[in-house]
């Protein structure tokens, strides 16, 4: 019988990974990170302001996708998203699911150091409307500087869980058996990465860098291909998520932005090529809009050189 993974309670991968001496450890060293990187980071950061540069990395195909606020319940769900995975591992599998719940939350933690190796060089933002109308995005605007966007961490995680799960359930023999549930999350992920736009906390610009990331990270687990499929999928009608506004772009801006989007990823994967790290990419990007924007701040230093070759 078909079980969706929506039906699963975040709360309790909470109970899960911390009542298991088994994965206690993995998962409070994955929180710290998590904190350590996406808050103190940007807390730090807007604080005292001038340590690290800033850049606005919007992008003109930005102002074709509307600010619709009913998509913030989608947009929120991104940490949900992927701890109900762990939720469904577990009451799929029981005991069975540690080890797969283990190798979930260290592709997490893997991905959040690999983001801050560009949040310790560059911080980057956008344009966001100062909308506080309804609690969820007062608590936005309070408990997020807006200072993370390239690489998006939103996008990581989504396609992360996405292909985490995939390659669960395959390396356990019933990737058909599982076929309804893997296509959930594929459909999520695209919804999530939609509504992060609809909301206007990230720019095109930034899922181009988080995917580029995703194939530093594990390019078995997602190689181009598995990109390009990722990108045809959103503002194309695929995308699906619980109470996902029916919003829809005109085909011809979808069709813009996914060719915007895609083109990006694949130019920094073909200057990840040439260059001396993986982070080089992303860092000559934003220093190439430093200035081009008047938000920019002509007294701060410029970026740290790019550090260590591998990715965390």
């Amino acid at each position: 019988m078909y079980k969706s993974i929506y039906g699963e309670q975040a709360a309790f991968a909470f109970i899960k990974v911390f009542g298991s001496p088994f994965l206690r450890k993995t998962g409070a060293d994955c929180m710290v990170k998590q904190f350590y990187h996406f808050f103190f980071r940007q807390y730090r950061a807007a604080l005292q302001p001038g340590r690290i540069p800033v850049t606005p990395v919007d992008h003109p195909l930005d102002g074709k996708i509307p600010f619709t606020p009913s998509w913030v319940h989608v947009y929120l769900d991104f940490v949900g998203f992927w701890l109900r995975v762990i939720g469904f591992l577990h009451h799929t599998f029981a005991r069975r699911s540690d080890e797969a719940i283990e190798k979930l939350i260290l592709s997490v933690r893997r991905i959040y150091l690999a983001a801050a190796g560009i949040y310790g060089k560059n911080l980057s933002t956008t344009s966001r409307p100062f909308y506080i109308a309804s609690p969820h995005f007062f608590f936005i605007h309070l408990l997020d500087p807006h200072l993370l966007c390239i690489p998006s961490l939103h996008v990581m995680v989504v396609i992360n869980a996405h292909i985490q799960f995939r390659d669960i359930v395959r390396g356990m023999g019933r990737e058909a058996e599982f076929f309804r549930q893997t296509k959930e999350l594929e459909r999520g992920a695209a919804a999530i990465t939609e509504s992060l736009l609809y909301v206007k906390q990230h720019s095109i610009n930034c899922v181009a860098a988080a995917m580029y990331v995703l194939t530093c990270v594990d390019r078995r687990l997602f190689p181009e291909e598995e990109a390009e499929a990722f990108v045809s999928r959103l503002f194309s009608g695929a995308a699906w998520a619980p109470r996902m506004p029916k919003t829809r772009l005109p085909e011809e801006d979808g069709r813009a932005v996914r060719e915007h989007i895609l083109s990006m990823y694949r130019r920094f994967i073909e200057e990840g090529h040439e260059a001396k790290t993986w982070e080089a990419p992303l860092l000559d990007f934003l220093r190439s809009l430093q200035g081009k924007n008047g938000k920019n701040n002509a007294n701060r230093k410029g970026p740290a050189p790019a550090g260590r070759t591998n990715v965390p």
